[in-house]
């Protein structure tokens, strides 16, 4: 069995309601934290979860919405003997290990070790014991290869993109999936009031469109902009005029199960 907590559903701002998108990934007895922003310990164990239950950290780029809680979540392992596979691209890697080093996270005296895991783009790779994953490049972050990742186990298929706009190569490596979790920052009149978005995030109207062509199960919205003023409802209206699907309108702390499309299951706890 497959399990999505979502930690946060939020853009880089955070709200009352919403925190940094990030999400735990449970699958038999392996938990995978993918991104790391702030109050992430709290969060974790919000769910019922240890830190040190945690094996394997995904950073999809190093924007600090992503990647500023790993200095914390590693010192709150310090006393703890654990050993956590860090994987981003290679510049995300090499930031990761020099923000940990400012704090002296990797003396020796730090009971938690860190395996630092380089990716390259279109690579297949284990994490934990039994979750088959491969990368997406992807364009948000030109300067740290931003990434978005797909997985598979013995259940559904999942494929979440990271921060991006709607990506063509992305759709097509993700073709057929069960679930698609991807970037979906706001709705599509901001895109013409804000230009720059266009370069760097996804509007609900493409996101429906490519998700329909590539026939994707169920679509998952996220990392919703904070700053911005719009109803959830506008999202839901625009991916809905091309996408026939299922859809989930995630909140933060909700729990999915991934299972048969036809006996599928949502929770917030």
């Amino acid at each position: 069995m497959t399990e999505i907590s979502f930690l946060g559903t939020g853009g880089s701002v955070a709200t009352v309601e919403r925190d940094n998108t990030s999400f735990l990934i449970k699958h038999s007895a392996d938990h995978v934290l993918i991104d790391c922003p702030g109050s992430i310990v709290q969060k974790i164990k919000k769910l019922n979860v240890e830190p040190a239950d945690i094996q394997t950290v995904l950073v999809t780029h190093i924007h600090p919405d992503h990647v500023y809680g790993l200095p914390s979540f590693i010192h709150s392992l310090m006393l703890t003997e654990c050993q956590i596979d860090l994987f981003g691209s290679e510049k995300t890697i090499n930031f990761c290990r020099r923000f940990l080093e400012l704090f002296h996270l990797l003396d020796k005296k730090i009971k938690c070790r860190i395996r630092f895991i380089p990716l390259e783009p279109d690579q297949d790779f284990m994490i934990a014991s039994s979750i088959e994953c491969s990368t997406k490049r992807v364009p948000h972050n030109e300067s740290s290869l931003a990434f978005g990742f797909r997985f598979n186990t013995s259940g559904p298929s999942m494929f979440y993109s990271g921060d991006t706009p709607v990506h063509p190569p992305l759709f097509e490596s993700a073709r057929g999936a069960d679930y698609l979790i991807h970037d979906c920052s706001a709705p599509s009149r901001f895109f013409g009031e804000f230009p720059a978005l266009k370069t760097k995030h996804a509007n609900p109207i493409e996101l429906g469109r490519y998700a329909q062509e590539a026939g994707i199960k169920c679509v998952i919205p996220c990392h919703f902009f904070g700053e911005l003023k719009y109803s959830l409802a506008e999202i839901e209206r625009e991916i809905r005029e091309n996408y026939s699907g299922e859809l989930i309108i995630p909140e933060d702390f909700m729990q999915i199960t991934l299972k048969n499309m036809s006996d599928k299951t949502t929770s917030k706890i």
